[in-house]
């Protein structure tokens, strides 16, 4: 079996660092958008019921004061 020359091995490396470098990037994706900020649907679910009029400024305030506090 004859020895792969130079450029053959150039390209080898050049594949084997690509292929390593996007399993890393996909491991970041995954692990910062599994870690990232999750936003908070129980104030979203409160400002929404404010806005259409189910309760009043001061329950809001209220309410609002204790989601925060978790």
């Amino acid at each position: 079996m004859p020895m792969m020359d130079w450029g053959g091995m150039l390209v080898m490396m050049i594949f084997w660092v690509l292929l390593i470098g996007l399993a890393v990037y996909g491991v970041v994706v995954i692990i910062t958008k599994g870690f990232g900020k999750k936003e908070n649907t129980s104030l979203r679910i409160l400002e929404e019921r404010f806005a259409r009029g189910e309760i009043d400024a001061d329950e809001y305030q209220q309410r609002k004061e204790v989601l925060e506090k978790k």
